[in-house]
C-alpha cells in the first residue's frame, strides 16, 4: 500500500504565506519565495502545492528543477521550465524585440545560428521580459526546484528575475537545501536586501508527526509507541517519516487490523541505517534484475531516460516497463513528467541509498558501461551528455578522458555564454590533466579568457604557466598572447603590455602569422591605451600588421577586429578611410559567418554617415538588424546615439525621455560604458537647455561612475559646459571649458569627436582673436572637422576670416554653407548667428539674423542669450520688442522684494563678484546702468552693501 501523507502536515504558516503571495501576483505584485531547508523536510511537497493553488486559480505554471544527472549544466532549470511554454500554443513574441533571439540559447525553438552570444544579465532581462509578456494574459508561478544543485548562470538569472519581479504578475517559487554554498548564499543576500521572501521548513513537532501518521494511513488513531519511534528515529523529517513507515508495513511490523493499526515486534531501527536498510530491503524484492535497472538509474543520478538503461541492461521494452513499475509501487521511483521517457527518484536520499549499497568495484564497472552506451546513443555527446560522460568516466577510474570531456564541455559553456559553470569545468579538467603539458596548456588556453568574462583576471594571472616544464615555445607564446588580452580587459595596460613582450621573445622573429596575429591585435588595443606622443600611429602600425597576418593565416575573426581598430583610429583624419577599413571587417564578418562583428561593422559605418551627414537612417536599419540578431549591447548604443541626436537637433523632451529609458535598462544590464555615454547625454541635454545646477549634478554622476581617462570626459566640458558657458554669455568661461576639452584629449586621445575641439572652440578662437587664418587651417586639417555637427562652426569661423580679409561674397558663401549644416540644429544654428552678428555688417544681414536667435532663445527660455541680441540690435540701431514675459525666471523670494527680470540678470552675475564693466559686457549695457540697477536691489533686498548682496546672489544660486 502506499504511505505517503495525502495532504500538507504542520505548515499553516507557509501555506498561507503561499496562498497571500499567489493572491498578490494576480494583482500585478509579484515577487519571490524562497523555500529552504533540510533534505525531505518538505520543500517540494510545499512547491507541488503552491503549483496545486496555482492551477485551480487559473494561473500559468512552469516548473524547472536543478540539474540532477552529471555535472551541472548552464541554465538547465530555467531552459526546462520556459518550455513548458511550448507544450501546446507558443507564447506571443511580438513584444521581445531584440531580446527574442537572445532566448535562442534557452529554446530551441527560437534558436538561430546568427544571432549573437550576450552576457547573462541580458539574457536574465529576456527571461524577465518573456515571462512579463506571458503573464499580461495569464498570471505566471515559476516554479524551480533544486536550486541548491543549479549552476552559476542559473543562480545569475534567479537573482535578477527576484530583483525586478515586484511589479509583474510572475511569482517565483524556489527550494534550496540548506547546505553551505553560493545558492544559499545568495537566497540570504537577496532577502537581505528585500527582494524575496525567505521561509525556511523546520522539522516537525510530536504532535505534527502524529497527524502526518494518521494522513498516511488514512487512520486516527494510530498507536502511541509508533508515534513514539516515528519521532525519535526521523527526528521530525516529513520524507524519512514516509520511508519508515513504508519499511515497516512492507517488514510486517505494522499491520491494519479489525481495531486499526497495530504493531508487532520491535519498531526500533538505526537512522540513516533504517532509510538505507528500508531501500536496499525494496529493491531485493524487486529481483537482480530489477536491482541492476535501479542501479544504473542511482550511477546516472536522480533523473534518468529509460532508453539508456535499456541501452546498458540489454532488456527488452516489456521487462524494463515491468521493472520500472514495480520501483514506483515500491515507491522508488516517479515517472518524470512532462518530460517523455524520463523518470526519477522519490527523493536524492534513495539514489544516493542506493549507491551506498554498490561495492567499488561494481559502481567502476556500471559507471563505464553507462558511459559507453551514453557515446553510442548520443554520438559526439551534444548537449547536457559531454559533462554527464565525464563524470561517469571519472567514477570509472579513467581520469584522462574524464579530463578530456570536462575541457571539451568547459568549452562548449564558454561559447554559449557560461563562462562561470565554464570554469568550474575547466578547473576540473585541469587537475585530472597533470600527466601531459600540451593537454593541459590547451585547457588553460580555454580558461584564461574564461576568467577573463568572469571577471576573475587576480586568478588568471595566478595560474602557473611558467610551471608548464617541457612546453614548447610556442605553445608557452600563446598563453602569454592569451593573458595579454586578459590584462587588456582588465584594464592593465601596463601589464599587458609585458605579456606582449614576453610572448614576442618566446617567439623569436620569425613568428608564425597564426599567433603574431593575434599579438599584434592585443598590442594595438594596449598600445592604444597607454598615454604618448606615437600611441595613435603605433597602433594604427600594430593593427594593420595584424590584418595582414591574419588574412594570410586565414583567421577571419582577428582580422575583423584589427579592421574596427583602424577604421576607429582612421575616423578623426579621414572618414572615408575609416568607411573602407569597417567595410573590409563588415564583408569579413559576412563571409566567415561572424554574426557579432557583422552587427559592430554596421554600426560603426552607420555612426559614420551620422557623424558625416547628421542622417540617422543607417542606425534605424542598424537598430533593426541588432534586434534581429538578438546583439542587445548593439542596439541599446543605437539607442544612445539617437538620443544625443534628439539633444542636438532641439527635441529636448523626447531627449530626456530616452535617455532616462535607456539609462534604467543599461544600469540593470550593468552596461557600463553605455551607462557613462547616456550620462555624457544628460550632461550635455542639460547644457544645452542652459540650466548650470543641471548640468554640473549631471557631470558629477558621470564622474562617479567614470573612471580616469574615460573617452567621452572631454564632452562633458566641450559639449555640455562649454554650451551651458555660452547661453549664460559667458564666453570666456566656455573657451576655458573647451581648452580644458582639448587638453584631455591630448593626455587620452578619444574616438569621440563632438567635443568642440573640431568646431565651437574654432569659432570662438576666431572671435577673440586668438586664431587666425595659419591656426584655422591647421585645426580644420583633420576629418572631424568636417563632421556635420562640427562643419556648421568652422565654416563660421571661415566666414568671419573671409570678412576680416574684406572677401565679402567668399564670406556669405561660407556662412550660407554653415546655415544649411546647421539645418538640423535649431540652437547652434541660432546661437552661431548671434556669435558671429558682430562680424557681419560688411557681408551679412546681422540684423535679421540677430531678430530670429532673439526669438528663438525668448521662445526657449534663454534669457542670457535673448537679452544680448537685443543688446546688439539697439547698438545696431534696430528698433527692438519689448519682452515683459521671464518674471518666472526670477526666484521667489526676490520677486517679492519687486526685483525685475534685468535686475535679476545683474543679481545672477553679481555671484561671481564680477564688476560694472563686465557685467555690461555680458549683458550689452552700459557700466552706469548696471551700477543703477545694484543699487535698486540693495534697497529692495534689504542688503547693507554690495558685498552682502553678492554674498546673498552666491548662497541664493547654490
Amino acid at each position: 500500500m502506499q504511505t505517503r501523507a495525502p495532504h500538507v502536515v504542520g505548515r499553516d504558516r507557509e501555506v498561507t504565506a503561499i496562498t497571500g503571495a499567489l493572491a498578490h501576483t494576480r494583482e500585478a505584485r509579484g515577487g519571490a519565495v524562497f523555500l529552504t531547508g533540510e533534505a525531505g523536510i518538505g520543500k517540494s511537497r510545499l512547491a507541488r502545492y503552491a503549483a496545486g493553488q496555482a492551477y485551480d486559480e487559473g494561473m500559468r505554471v512552469l516548473k524547472g528543477r536543478g540539474t540532477t544527472i552529471g555535472p551541472m549544466v548552464p541554465f538547465r532549470p530555467i531552459a526546462e521550465a520556459l518550455l513548458g511554454l511550448f507544450r501546446g500554443e507558443p507564447p506571443d513574441d511580438s513584444a521581445l524585440g531584440p531580446y527574442k533571439p537572445v532566448l535562442g540559447t534557452l529554446i530551441p525553438e527560437w534558436h538561430d545560428h546568427r544571432s549573437t552570444k550576450e552576457s547573462v544579465v541580458v539574457l536574465a532581462e529576456a527571461v524577465l521580459r518573456l515571462l512579463a509578456s506571458v503573464a499580461r494574459k495569464t498570471p505566471c508561478l515559476l516554479v524551480l526546484e533544486d536550486l541548491h544543485e543549479a549552476d552559476a548562470e542559473t543562480l545569475a538569472v534567479v537573482e535578477y528575475l527576484a530583483d525586478n519581479l515586484e511589479d509583474q504578475p510572475v511569482l517565483l517559487l524556489a527550494t534550496i537545501r540548506t547546505e553551505p554554498g553560493h545558492a544559499l548564499e545568495l537566497v540570504h543576500r537577496m532577502v537581505q536586501r528585500g527582494s524575496g521572501r525567505l521561509m525556511e521548513l523546520h522539522r516537525l513537532s510530536q504532535a505534527e508527526v502524529g497527524q502526518m501518521t494518521a494522513a498516511c494511513l488514512d487512520s486516527a488513531p494510530v498507536p502511541a509507541e509508533l508515534v513514539d519511534r516515528l519521532w525519535t528515529d526521523s527526528a521530525g523529517n516529513p520524507f524519512v517519516i514516509e520511508e519508515l513507515l513504508h519499511g515497516m508495513v512492507s517488514g510486517g511490523l505494522l499491520v491494519a487490523g479489525a481495531e486499526g493499526w497495530q504493531v508487532l515486534g520491535e519498531l526500533k531501527l538505526p537512522v540513516p541505517a533504517a532509510f538505507v536498510r528500508s531501500v536496499a530491503h525494496r529493491t531485493d524484492r524487486l529481483g537482480p534484475q530489477g536491482r541492476e535497472v535501479l542501479s544504473i538509474a542511482a550511477v546516472l543520478g536522480h533523473r534518468f531516460p529509460l532508453s539508456l538503461v535499456q541501452k546498458v541492461t540489454g532488456i527488452d521494452d516489456r521487462e524494463l516497463l515491468s521493472h520500472l513499475h514495480a520501483g514506483v509501487a515500491a515507491q522508488l521511483v516517479t515517472p518524470d513528467e512532462p518530460a517523455p521517457d524520463w523518470y526519477a527518484f522519490r527523493h536524492p536520499l534513495t539514489a544516493d541509498a542506493l549507491l551506498a549499497q554498490l561495492p567499488p568495484a561494481d559502481r567502476v564497472a556500471l559507471s563505464s558501461r553507462t558511459a559507453d552506451a551514453v557515446e553510442d546513443l548520443h554520438p559526439g555527446l551534444p548537449g547536457d551528455w559531454c559533462p554527464l560522460v565525464a563524470k561517469l568516466r571519472f567514477d570509472a577510474g579513467s581520469r584522462t578522458q574524464a579530463g578530456i570531456l570536462f575541457a571539451e564541455a568547459g568549452r562548449r559553456a564558454l561559447s554559449g555564454g557560461a563562462a562561470e559553470s565554464a570554469v568550474t569545468l575547466l578547473d576540473r579538467a585541469q587537475s585530472l590533466l597533470t600527466e601531459d603539458v600540451v593537454v593541459r596548456a590547451e585547457v588553460l588556453d580555454t580558461l584564461l579568457p574564461a576568467l577573463a568574462e568572469t571577471g576573475e583576471f587576480e586568478r588568471a594571472f595566478a595560474l602557473e604557466i611558467n610551471d608548464l616544464h617541457g612546453l614548447e615555445a610556442s605553445l608557452r607564446a600563446k598563453l602569454h598572447t592569451r593573458l595579454s588580452r586578459v590584462a587588456y580587459l582588465a584594464g592593465w595596460f601596463t601589464e599587458g603590455v609585458e605579456q606582449v613582450r614576453i610572448a614576442r621573445t618566446l617567439l623569436g622573429q620569425d613568428a608564425p602569422d597564426e599567433l603574431a596575429a593575434q599579438l599584434d591585435v592585443n598590442s594595438a588595443y594596449l598600445t592604444l591605451n597607454i598615454p604618448s606622443a606615437d600611441r595613435i600611429s603605433s597602433a594604427a602600425r600594430l593593427a594593420r600588421q595584424a590584418a595582414l597576418a591574419a588574412d594570410r593565416a586565414q583567421l577571419p575573426a582577428v582580422a575583423c577586429e584589427a579592421w574596427q581598430l583602424l577604421g576607429i583610429i582612421a575616423r578623426e583624419h579621414d572618414i572615408d578611410e575609416a568607411n573602407a577599413c569597417f567595410g573590409k571587417a563588415l564583408a569579413l564578418a559576412g563571409t566567415h559567418q561572424m554574426p557579432i562583428q557583422h552587427v559592430y561593422a554596421l554600426v560603426r559605418l552607420a555612426g559614420n554617415e551620422w557623424l558625416q551627414n547628421g542622417s540617422t537612417a543607417s542606425l534605424g536599419r542598424t537598430h533593426a538588424e541588432a534586434c534581429r540578431a538578438g546583439a542587445i549591447t548593439v542596439a541599446h548604443n543605437v539607442d544612445a546615439i539617437l538620443a544625443l541626436q534628439s539633444v542636438l537637433t532641439g527635441d529636448h523632451a523626447a531627449a530626456a525621455v530616452e535617455i532616462e529609458r535607456c539609462l534604467r535598462t543599461t544600469t540593470r544590464l550593468r552596461f557600463h560604458a553605455l551607462t557613462r555615454y547616456l550620462l555624457m547625454t544628460k550632461a550635455v541635454l542639460a547644457g544645452h537647455r542652459g540650466n548650470r545646477a543641471e548640468t554640473e549634478d549631471a557631470v558629477s554622476e558621470f564622474e562617479a561612475v567614470a573612471k580616469n581617462g574615460a573617452q567621452e570626459y572631454p564632452l562633458c566640458f566641450g559639449l555640455a559646459r562649454a554650451f551651458c558657458a555660452l547661453l549664460e554669455e559667458n564666453h570666456a568661461l566656455a573657451m576655458t571649458e573647451l581648452d580644458h576639452a582639448l587638453a584631455l584629449e591630448s593626455q587620452n586621445p578619444t574616438t569621440f569627436h563632438l567635443s568642440g575641439t573640431h568646431g565651437m572652440r574654432v569659432l570662438l578662437g576666431v572671435l577673440d582673436g586668438r586664431f587666425g587664418w595659419p591656426d584655422y587651417q591647421a585645426l580644420t586639417a583633420a576629418s572631424a572637422s568636417e563632421m556635420r555637427w562640427n562643419r556648421q562652426f568652422t565654416e563660421l569661423a571661415h566666414a568671419v576670416l573671409l570678412g576680416r580679409d574684406d572677401r565679402c561674397d567668399e564670406a556669405l558663401e561660407a556662412f550660407q554653407r554653415a546655415q544649411e549644416a546647421a539645418e538640423l540644429y535649431p540652437l547652434a544654428r541660432h546661437l552661431g548667428r548671434r556669435l558671429v552678428a558682430q562680424e557681419a555688417a560688411a557681408w551679412g544681414d546681422p540684423v535679421s539674423w540677430l531678430r530670429s536667435a532673439e526669438e528663438y532663445f525668448h521662445q526657449a527660455a534663454i534669457p542670457a542669450v535673448a537679452s544680448a541680441c537685443r543688446g546688439l540690435l539697439r547698438q545696431a540701431g534696430a528698433p527692438v520688442q519689448q519682452r515683459r514675459s521671464g518674471t518666472d525666471q526670477v526666484p521667489r523670494q526676490l520677486r517679492g522684494h519687486g526685483v525685475t527680470v534685468r535686475e535679476f540678470e545683474v543679481f545672477v552675475l553679481l555671484a561671481d563678484r564680477m564688476g560694472n564693466k563686465a557685467i555690461g559686457t555680458r549683458l550689452h549695457i552700459s557700466p552706469r546702468t548696471v551700477e543703477k540697477h545694484v543699487a535698486s536691489l540693495i534697497a529692495k533686498t534689504g542688503q547693507p552693501d554690495r558685498e552682502a548682496l553678492s554674498t546673498y546672489a552666491a548662497s541664493l544660486g547654490r
